[in-house]
Parts: C-alpha cells; structure tokens; sequence
C-alpha cells in the first residue's frame, strides 16, 4: 500500500471515531507500521476528527521524527507494541467512556479484563490486559508492555484508555470498537449475574477459529 494511502485510511479511520464519539477532543492516536520498520503517526495534541494527511509524523526505525508535525507523546506505547507484537501492523489508542470506566473498577482482573461475554470480543481481541496507572507519555508504560511479552493484542491503561494493535489498520480499529462495546455491556450488566460463554464454548471458538488466548481465564 502507497504511503498516500496509508495516510488517507489513518485520516479517514481517525474522523470515523472521532465523528462516533469514540475519543473526544484531542484525545487518542493511531499508528502504521510501513514496510521499511518505520512507521506513521498522528501527531500530539491533534484531533483525530481534523487530521492533516501531510502533517502525519513519519518516524524512522528508530522511533525518531523524518517529517511531519511533532508526534503524539505516546510513542513509547506503541514502540513497545510493535516490538513485541511481531504481528502489529497498526496501534489504536483512545480514550472511550466505556473501556476507561472499565479500567477503573475495582474487581477488574488484570490478567483478564473482561469474561468472555460474546463471541466476536474473544475472535476480535482475545483476552485484554489491564496495566497499573501511568501518566500520558510516561516512558515506564514501554516496560509495562514488554513485560506483557507479546501475549496480548488488547491491553487496558487504568483511568487512561485502551490501546489495540492489529495486523492492519482496520482490523485494529474494528477490534477496538469491539472492545469498546464490550464494555459498555460489562457496566450495563454488572450485578446482574449476566451468563457468560461457558469453558467449553471458548473452547470450541478457539478451536474453529485459530485462536491464541493468553493461559488464563476470568473466574
């Protein structure tokens, strides 16, 4: 795919969630990784709703800035993702109600975040991770993750917001939409003693369709 296009789908993706109320103001971000290991970004304090294709930051292999505007200051997050997801193609970050509510709850396991409530959450996200509070930009977020060694595709920031790689851009937007509404019937069914998907039935779901889920399950 062009760098062109690639810069135009980020765009699109970005207005797509933002224009959905998936990531309010200048919240969120969302990266690209391009076939000579380095890749695009969108900037810091940028709008995913008003995105400039020509402004997006182009980042070497290094993490370092080619071109563009000054990159979002989660770089480290997703420096951390690509290397230890070897199959990341694309990283989206938000900040949706529903998942950042999730991540503040008290009962949350960190290992898993959310029971397997529908199909479609365990085939699009697995199991999802929370990791402890750390400050926008902080670069231990980086240790954080490696020390998460790649099991996860879907990982919870406590009272901050999801971040979800992908193998493409779109897959990483969708599985973070799925994400998101699977979290939003978590809260809704919470103290309701909801039926989750039994042992044998994520059994059978990783079995039919390939699934790599993280050893451990909600209790």
């Amino acid at each position: 795919m062009s760098d062109a296009r690639i810069r135009e789908d980020i765009c699109r993706f970005g207005r797509s969630l933002f224009e959905r109320g998936l990531t309010p103001g200048s919240s969120g971000n969302i990266s690209v990784k391009l076939a000579d290991g380095g890749w695009l970004v969108t900037p810091t304090n940028a709008s995913l709703g008003f995105l400039d294709p020509a402004r997006l930051s182009r980042l070497g292999p290094d993490g370092r800035l080619i071109s563009g505007d000054a990159p979002t200051k989660e770089v480290p997050l997703h420096t951390s993702l690509y290397q230890t997801r070897g199959s990341a193609g694309a990283i989206v970050h938000l900040h949706s109600t529903h998942s950042v509510a999730l991540s503040m709850l008290p009962e949350i396991d960190p290992r898993a975040a959310l029971p397997p409530m529908t199909p479609y959450y365990l085939m699009k996200c697995g199991q999802t991770a929370l990791l402890p509070y750390y400050r926008p930009g902080d670069p231990a977020v980086a240790d954080a993750i490696r020390g998460l060694a790649g099991k996860y595709s879907s990982v919870l920031l406590a009272n901050h917001g999801p971040v979800v790689s992908g193998e493409t851009l779109e897959a990483a937007v969708f599985a973070m939409e799925e994400l998101e509404e699977t979290a939003k019937l978590y809260l809704l069914l919470r103290g309701l003693n909801p039926r989750y998907l039994s042992p044998q039935q994520v059994a059978d779901l990783t079995k039919a369709f390939g699934l790599a889920l993280p050893e451990h399950s909600h209790d």
